[in-house]
Order: C-alpha cells, then structure tokens, then sequence
C-alpha cells in the first residue's frame, strides 16, 4: 500500500533502523529522500535500501509530506533554520531527538504540525516501543495518520511531552545496558564448554523467564532476589548500582529539556 512521501534529515542508525522497519513490513512510500551531509554515511545507506533518493541539502528532504528529524539535540534549532522555507501547515515534521521541545521547534516553524518520538533499536524488526508526543493543537486525524504510518515500528503510544526523555533513558538506551552483558555471558558459557548456539539458547531463555518472574510473580524485589542463594558478583552490586545511578541521572539531567 503507497502511502505520502517522507524525508530524512541524517542518514545515520535511527533512519536505518527506520527504514528497515518499513522494508520488514513492505510499508511503501511514493518517494523516500534522504539528506545527510556525510557522503560516505549517505551511500551506505543508498547500498542498503536502493529505493531512496539521495539529497544534497536538508531544505530538498523537507519537501515531502512527512520530514523526519534524525539530528541530534545540538544541531537540531540550525537544522529547523535550514528547513523552515519549505515547512508549510500541511507538512508533518517529525523529531527523533530528546530535548529540544515541540514548543521550541515552533518557534521556528511556526503553525507546522510538529511530533516528537523516541525510538527504540527494536524498532528494527517490527517490536519497538516508542513513546510519541504530538503538537497540543494536534487533530486526531493527523495524529491517527501518524500511528498508522509508523505501525511497522512496532507498539507507538502517545504520551506527555515531558516523559519523553524518561523513555531515552528508560527505554531507549535500555538495552546498551545488558547488551555486553549478554555478550559476556555468552563467553563464560562456551568457555565452560557449551556450543555456541547451545549457550544462546540457554541465555535468552532464561532472561525471558527471569524478567517474567521479577515483574509478574507476585513476589517482591527482595524475595525474588532472594530465590538464588549464591550471588557470585554480588560484591560488586553497590557499585554497580551507583554507576546506574551518576551515569544514567547525570545523562538525564543534560538531556532534559
């Protein structure tokens, strides 16, 4: 099914993992233009998805039905002087990006229909979980259209704008935090002798049942907790937690807007 045409300003990860997702889902568009000021970045991506069109300038990606942010927070307010020419109140800009609020942006945009979105990596096979927030004069036929373009992503809900960078933190970067983890495990696990695909197998099984367990038992924190009596790195838990704790919150605090 063709659906409006869509514009990416930056060609990096987001827009990749956005791009896959709409291919996983055979979600068609009538035109895909893409602009990022990186030649290199820009035709990897063009390798990767032939059907997009590469733009030289951010002001060309803007003039599509839908033009998506993919910038981050700093070159975010020049990037919207960029594009501000061609943004007119039918245009839906969408921004991927923390903290530069929807009011801010429409200081510079004016009356245009303005989104906010923070999406997860897993977005890149179809079970993202990603938090939106639209313009408070936002009509429910424009936020419907919305949902219903980026239904490949996976689960999308509407929430207060000033959650948004919660979810960054929360949801978003959610998975570097285990990810190495998981990959060291997976060490530990061949070097006591099991295969490759044995140990993958065992991991993920028992991190979908461990999650389970801590949310859905009944039990609380401590009692799950309590259910393995030998904790081998349980020494460096409080160190653990105050890396959480000054990393993730010092994150939180440059990000919010």
């Amino acid at each position: 099914m063709k659906t409006k045409t869509i514009g990416f300003i930056g060609g990096g990860r987001i827009t990749k993992i956005f791009l896959q997702a709409f291919q996983n889902k055979k979600t068609v568009f009538e035109n895909v233009k893409v602009f990022d000021p990186n030649g290199e970045t820009l035709d990897a991506l063009k390798d990767l998805f032939p059907s997009i069109e590469k733009v030289e300038s951010a002001m060309e990606a803007a003039k599509q039905d839908v033009a998506v942010l993919a910038v981050h927070p700093p070159v975010m307010m020049q990037t919207l002087e960029a594009i501000k020419d061609v943004v007119s109140e039918e245009t839906l800009v969408v921004s991927l990006a923390p903290k530069i609020t929807i009011a801010k942006m429409a200081t510079v945009l004016g009356a245009a229909k303005i989104v906010r979105m923070i999406p997860n990596a897993t977005s890149y096979i179809n079970k993202g979980y990603n938090p939106v927030a639209f313009h408070p004069e936002a009509k429910k036929k424009c936020k419907k259209q919305f949902m219903k373009m980026v239904k490949a992503l996976g689960k999308n809900f509407e929430v207060d704008e000033n959650k948004l960078e919660g979810y960054a933190i929360v949801s978003a970067m959610l998975p570097t935090y285990f990810w190495f983890q998981w990959e060291e495990m997976q060490k530990v696990a061949e070097a006591t002798g099991l295969e490759e695909k044995e140990a993958k197998r065992i991991i993920e099984a028992t991190l979908k049942k461990s999650i389970s367990i801590f949310f859905h038992s009944g039990l609380s924190t401590d009692e799950v907790k309590d259910l393995i009596p030998v904790k081998p790195i349980g020494e460096s838990e409080e160190q653990i937690k105050e890396i959480y704790q000054t990393k993730l919150m010092g994150l939180y605090d440059k990000i919010k807007a």
